[in-house]
């Protein structure tokens, strides 16, 4: 059960000198929302008529019991026990710590310890999503207390919780800079019939994320060629391999026989995910090859986007996470 605070009311024109327990807050309707004063603010002469016009009277001295923490405290106690890499620390705003990147990259974060960690009473951790690309700066999660203040063993109880989890539960894993090739199929590129449209999408997505385009290669829809130019890549030792074009059910589409004999494990062609359902997934030994959908092209977010951040910074994909890609997978379409 959560402790209720003892308080003691003073008339706020006789409280110059005492010290306010809690941030106050300012709400002008379409103008502002946000705090007058901040918790520990040592009350002057000067601050009697804005205590007033927030409509305060009085002000109430906040008698501590023993073994309690107040929210500011608490929450900065949430925070350190739930932060791993790549953080940074808000301080305190009306019983609130934020966490937020200390540089762009992928965050990571452990869902079912959220879960219970706001299972436990009084406790509040709100996140992002896991997997999602943040930039320096953003916010990636936010973490108070719900009364003004909490038995102290309660957040020791969150603490052992947090570090039995045996890694950070929420974290910012920072984008190393990968070496990608490209092949790109299709005898009306390669004839120049038409122009290119892959190679600019790619570097863009790449560059984005800190990484870079070795080369790009065309060649025509030859099975033994794309082959051909995939082993080239992977005895230059580029991290990753990146195969557009030719990529539907059309028989003339020879990109993904030519990526599965190239490889030493086919995790998945095809995903439920829309757009971007003919990715494939392989990789040769511990190089992810993906042959990439034509949606790739033209649509801002595909079934490419979701798993790039997450192979640049070193993860294998299982066929399990592509299969689950159907439910919210819907976009755009």
């Amino acid at each position: 059960m959560v402790t209720k605070p003892n308080f003691k009311e003073v008339p706020v024109r006789e409280a110059v000198g005492m010290v306010l327990p809690h941030d106050m807050t300012q709400i002008l309707p379409g103008k502002f929302k946000g705090r007058l004063f901040k918790k520990g603010h040592v009350i002057t002469e000067e601050d009697i008529e804005p205590l007033l016009s927030i409509g305060k009277e009085h002000i109430y001295v906040l008698e501590m019991p023993p073994g309690h923490l107040h929210e500011n405290e608490a929450a900065e106690r949430i925070a350190r026990a739930v932060a791993g890499e790549g953080l940074s620390f808000s301080e305190p705003y009306e019983g609130k710590v934020s966490l937020k990147a200390a540089y762009k990259g992928l965050a990571k974060v452990e869902e079912a310890a959220v879960h219970a960690i706001n299972e436990l009473e009084a406790i509040a951790l709100s996140t992002i999503l896991t997997n999602q690309v943040v930039e320096s700066g953003q916010t990636v999660a936010a973490t108070r207390i719900i009364p003004l203040i909490i038995e102290e063993k309660r957040i020791v109880q969150l603490e052992e919780l947090a570090r039995s989890w045996g890694r950070p539960i929420v974290r910012v894993v920072p984008f190393p800079a990968r070496r990608a090739g490209v092949v790109t199929t299709g005898k009306e590129v390669y004839s120049g019939r038409i122009e290119d449209k892959f190679g600019p999408v790619i570097r863009q997505k790449l560059e984005a994320l800190g990484s870079t385009v070795v080369e790009q290669r065309i060649v025509p829809d030859d099975k033994e060629m794309i082959e051909q130019e995939i082993r080239r890549f992977l005895d230059q030792g580029v991290d990753l391999v990146l195969v557009t074009g030719g990529m539907s059910v059309d028989p003339d589409d020879r990109t993904p026989g030519a990526i599965a004999a190239v490889a030493t494990e086919v995790v998945r062609y095809g995903t439920p995910m829309l757009p971007g359902s003919m990715l494939m997934v392989a990789y040769a030994g511990d190089v992810p090859i993906l042959g990439l959908p034509g949606a790739v092209m033209h649509e801002p977010f595909t079934s490419f986007d979701v798993f790039l951040p997450r192979l640049l910074i070193g993860e294998r994909i299982v066929e399990q996470e592509i299969t689950r890609l159907g439910y919210g997978g819907l976009r755009n379409c």
